[in-house]
């Protein structure tokens, strides 16, 4: 059987990775700056994270959410601490596409209604309501297609008024990422997001902040739309949750109330996924790696500032969009080929896209800094 070939790959098997580098079959060691979609969140194969899961594979791996699981409620008890949010419900899944999908399926039970608004430049993920609410029709099947998601510009507070003026009855939600990933790294702006919460409360629809890639510490702040010191209802969440093992997960307000068999899940919350989730939130508190995020970002983004070649950058912490006055493919491929380091792409063919691990430190960022200065040097006076 072969396989299904959807994925343009890149010509290296990574066999080992430790922290922020990756070995390959012969040896060649690279600095990963991207973690595999922003999912390595606190270095590859932490000790605490390899014991973690490994002590729990040695008890019971997994059984279905018909039991008690303790392990849930463990995480949950630290999620909430961890992210202010302690009053809120957990509901446990296993992707970013998952948790997309059940909080907008969340919100039209809630509310009884059925329009959605997204955003421009949005991903959401690719299951069928998710990848409806993701702005790339090459992504979306003809069965995906529906009339109840309607796209507004990025951070155009005029436009979501008057959409809202006009249909704020019918709305169910507005799901929008805190900073949008594949689409290039751009930031929500605090007031945007403020209007999106007043606007919700005003007409009785929901927010939903899509904190898949840009949560779980990776701003700086546990979920990035802490910047605009407003609480959403509900978060998704997924990605660096795990460090690589699949869980995510949707933070719920308790003023949404749940129902038997409204939402459900075969493998989300197992005892292996927790036992992941919790050694996560343990390292990134043990480890500080919110404030490292924050510095190691502030330390990139004024350092990449003063790179000719850069037109600009884009991001919060360590989630990084390096737009160029060129496109960035060649660039990428000489940085991986010639450097050893892995970046990013996005949708914008000349952003890319800075995503490490957490406890990323000074020393791979002043590689990374001084290895695209060479090359763009190179390359913008060829």
């Amino acid at each position: 059987m072969k396989l299904f070939d959807v994925y343009p790959l890149i010509p290296i098997e990574p066999v080992r990775a430790e922290g922020s580098y990756l070995w390959d079959k012969q040896g060649t060691r690279y600095l990963d700056l991207y973690g595999g979609h922003a999912v390595i969140s606190i270095g590859h194969t932490h000790p605490h994270y390899v014991q973690k899961i490994s002590d729990q594979l040695s008890k019971i791996a997994f059984y279905s959410n018909s039991v008690i699981i303790s392990l849930q409620q463990e995480l949950a008890d630290k999620l909430g601490r961890m992210c202010g949010h302690s009053d809120y419900q957990l509901f446990l899944c296993n992707s970013g596409a998952e948790a997309n999908e059940n909080a907008m399926k969340l919100a039209s039970f809630h509310t009884g209604k059925k329009n959605i608004v997204a955003f421009k430049k949005a991903f959401h993920g690719r299951t069928s309501l998710a990848v409806a609410a993701t702005d790339n029709p090459s992504i979306v099947a003809p069965v995906n297609e529906t009339s109840n998601i309607h796209f507004l510009p990025f951070n155009d507070e005029e436009a979501l008024e008057q959409y809202f003026l006009k249909n704020g009855n019918t709305i169910c939600a507005v799901i929008i990422e805190g900073i949008q990933g594949v689409g290039g790294v751009h930031v929500a702006r605090p007031d945007f997001l403020k209007n999106i919460r007043n606007l919700c409360d005003h007409y009785g629809a929901l927010y939903i902040a899509d904190s898949v890639q840009c949560g779980y510490g990776r701003s700086g702040k546990f979920y990035s739309h802490d910047y605009a010191n407003v609480s959403a209802d509900i978060y998704t969440m997924a990605k660096g949750m795990g460090n690589g093992f699949p869980v995510a997960g949707i933070a719920i307000a308790p003023h949404i109330k749940p129902k038997h068999g409204m939402l459900g899940t075969t493998f989300g919350g197992n005892h292996l996924a927790c036992a992941a989730a919790i050694a996560v939130l343990e390292v990134i508190e043990k480890e500080n790696l919110m404030a490292n995020a924050l510095s190691m970002g502030n330390l990139l983004i004024g350092q990449l500032q003063k790179i000719s070649g850069v037109k600009e950058v884009r991001g919060r912490g360590l989630m990084v969009g390096i737009e160029l006055e060129i496109p960035c493919n060649d660039i990428r491929n000489i940085l991986l080929n010639e450097f050893k380091i892995f970046t990013g792409s996005s949708s914008d063919k000349n952003t890319i896209r800075i995503l490490p691990a957490l406890n990323v430190g000074s020393s791979e960022m002043e590689y990374f800094l001084n290895a695209l200065q060479q090359v763009l040097s190179i390359k913008t006076s060829a």
